[in-house]
Order: structure tokens, then C-alpha cells, then sequence
């Protein structure tokens, strides 16, 4: 099944669900050693490729994790590339720190010539 708009939650689950069985079964591994090597109970994998209930999200980058999958998430969620004014105000550098929070009010503190009485 490809998973699409229109799919329910539940049978994207169950759809995910199978797809790691047949992966796990690719592996030639059981339940219970797919579970230890993911750090996760069998019973938490059970549920998983059932797709019965949602899982932990660690538990899901814990099994990818086992069948050698983490790479894939990188096609889900892409790192967003930097802006072209970011891209012109770094000048090649990578930014280290986050901008102190500017004064929103009218900043009474400005200093002039000939106020130091």
C-alpha cells in the first residue's frame, strides 16, 4: 500500500507497521532479537509492527536504528539550507550563538553630550 493524504492514521500505522516486519524478516531476525539489539521490549515491538498502537517515537528510531534505517529519516525531514540573507550576513561562517532580545520600549538610558551633570 503506498501511504497517502487520504490514508487514516490507523492504516498508516498498520502500512509502517508490516513494512518493518518485512524489513525485519529481510535481516533473518526474530522479534525478540530485533528487541534486544533495538533496546526495546518485544512486547513495544509487537505494537509496533502491528500497528496497533503508536509507539514511542524513540522506540521507532531505535528499531531503524537496529536494521541499519536512520539514513531514511533524513528523506522525511530534510535540514532546511540557510536563507540567501543568512547565507550573506554569516560570510561562510556558522553561527554560534543566538541575538540578544532587542529593548521593545523607548530606551530612556541614551547617553548625550552634556547630559553628565
Amino acid at each position: 500500500m503506498k501511504i497517502t493524504k487520504q490514508a487514516t492514521d490507523d492504516a498508516i500505522l498498520r502500512e509502517l507497521g508490516e513494512r518493518f516486519a518485512r524489513i525485519r524478516l529481510e535481516h533473518n531476525l526474530t522479534q525478540a532479537e530485533l528487541a534486544e539489539q533495538a533496546g526495546i521490549s518485544k512486547r513495544t515491538l509487537e505494537r509496533l509492527e502491528s500497528g496497533s498502537v503508536a509507539a514511542h517515537l524513540s522506540a521507532l528510531i531505535r528499531v531503524c536504528r537496529a536494521l541499519d534505517m536512520l539514513d531514511r529519516f533524513d528523506m522525511i525531514v530534510a535540514e532546511p539550507p540557510p536563507s540567501p540573507i543568512a547565507q550573506l550576513k554569516l560570510r561562510g561562517r556558522t553561527r554560534m550563538r543566538a541575538s540578544a532580545k532587542k529593548p521593545s520600549g523607548p530606551s530612556a538610558g541614551k547617553w548625550s553630550w552634556g547630559d553628565n551633570k
